[in-house]
């Protein structure tokens, strides 16, 4: 699918909020009901060119690049659905996880993928993951797995749910001063939930962004 070209923007309002939280009472009250939180969350532009890219990943704007360093293995072990939307969904989504770690890597969270994969309050997630790390000092490496996914979708077509859990047992925080890895003994800490609200981008050409993260930290359902 032929993708327009899309920028980066030049200035992003300073995050805020904290890690988005929802406990699993939540999540399960949600899922009954058909209308989707943040349907009707608006999008985005970004506005300053990004660079080319110089990995594929999934269907992505053209020049922007998603491609975290060699050394953070995100792994998105899940199927992709059979509606195209939800598929698009779905691809964007695991390219706003991917834009996210490329800033931690980069050290800023003006990256252009960033931009690109994000709107409202997930801009503001995206931004305050890459700040806190940037201002503690570290990065991080190793392999994080993506799973157990589903999607939903709401009426109108233009926002879906993706859901999945998260492993993070072998991805740790590392000393960007130092190089030290920093890993922590394997507990349910490393297990987390997540459901990301993406909205399609208006002017269309296939585009997804984050609009909302929320996240079930602990996550016993993952395990």
């Amino acid at each position: 699918m032929k993708r327009r070209t899309l920028h980066a923007a030049a200035a992003l309002a300073a995050a805020s909020a904290l890690l988005l939280t929802a406990c699993g009472g939540e999540d399960d009250k949600s899922g009954d009901n058909d209308k989707i939180a943040g349907a009707d969350q608006g999008t985005t532009a970004p506005e300053t060119s990004a660079q080319p890219s110089k990995t594929p990943a999934a269907d992505k704007p053209d020049g922007v690049d998603v491609s975290p360093p060699k050394d953070m293995n995100l792994v998105f072990d899940w199927d992709r659905p059979e509606n195209e939307n939800e598929a698009a969904a779905m691809d964007d989504a695991a390219n706003y996880l991917r834009a996210i770690y490329r800033g931690v890597d980069r050290r800023t969270s003006q990256d252009a993928a960033v931009a690109s994969y994000s709107t409202g309050e997930g801009l503001t997630y995206a931004k305050t993951q890459i700040d806190s790390r940037v201002e503690g000092g570290w990065t991080a490496t190793g392999t994080r797995r993506h799973y157990q996914a589903t999607t939903r979708s709401a009426a109108n077509g233009n926002s879906v749910e993706i859901a999945f859990c998260v492993d993070s047992s072998k991805f740790y925080a590392e000393e960007v001063k130092t190089g030290k890895v920093l890993k922590t003994k394997p507990s349910i800490a490393d297990f987390d939930y997540f459901r990301i609200i993406m909205v399609k981008f208006p002017a269309g050409d296939g585009l997804w962004q984050a609009s909302k993260v929320f996240v079930e930290t602990k996550a016993e359902k993952c395990r």
